[in-house]
């Protein structure tokens, strides 16, 4: 005669009994927790909100997409550390609205730990700072969404308009940073519906 587990579990006394079911209660509950709490997904009918299509581009930080170069002909191009814009201006790496960029990190506590629950451990232990959501940076025609205008494009997430670009004109023209290069050309130039939300 074979007996299951819990038949087994039933005869090893309350105190196991507890434990296990607390333990089978904490993996439920957050389960449940990732499932509904969806920090990175889009809500769903949010008042105030304005929905248009747009011509979203990829850049990222680097010489070829901020215009950026190493080092000053005026020092004969020896002080290479420096970054310095084709006007001769110092180059920070900086928004306009003077903010370090970012691309948008969906957070512990999303969709896409479920997708992806091998990067769980890694996010915790190596990344602690990847726990919570980010907002990722736009760069718009500041004239059409000032600064901490908050927008959802699909594909890239949530961002935050903080920056502004020379070729950014009109209301229908953003910018999507990205971390590197390869992502910002991956990205390339798309029309996509855009939910804004105005401050």
């Amino acid at each position: 005669m074979v007996s299951s587990p819990l038949a087994i579990t039933l005869k090893q006394g309350p105190h196991v009994q507890n434990i296990i079911f607390s333990r089978i209660f904490f993996i439920l509950l957050l389960g449940i927790i990732l499932l509904f709490s969806g920090c990175a997904k889009r809500p769903v009918g949010r008042m105030g909100a304005e929905s248009r299509i747009m011509e979203a581009t990829g850049y990222c930080g680097c010489s070829q997409c901020c215009s950026w170069e190493r080092g000053r002909w005026l020092f004969l191009k020896l002080d290479f550390w420096n970054r310095y814009t084709n006007g001769g201006r110092d180059y920070s790496g900086l928004t306009a609205s003077g903010t370090t960029p970012t691309e948008p990190q969906a957070g512990f506590f999303s969709l896409d730990s479920l997708q992806r629950p091998w990067m769980i451990p890694t996010r915790l232990i190596l990344f602690p700072w990847y726990f919570l959501p980010e907002k990722g940076t736009i760069a718009a025609d500041t004239k059409y969404y000032p600064f901490g205008t908050r927008m959802y494009i699909p594909g890239y997430g949530w961002g935050i308009v903080e920056d502004k670009g020379g070729a950014i004109k009109g209301p229908d023209r953003i910018d999507l940073f990205f971390d590197s290069h390869a992502d910002a050309i991956q990205w390339g130039r798309r029309k996509v519906a855009v939910e804004i939300e105005r401050r």
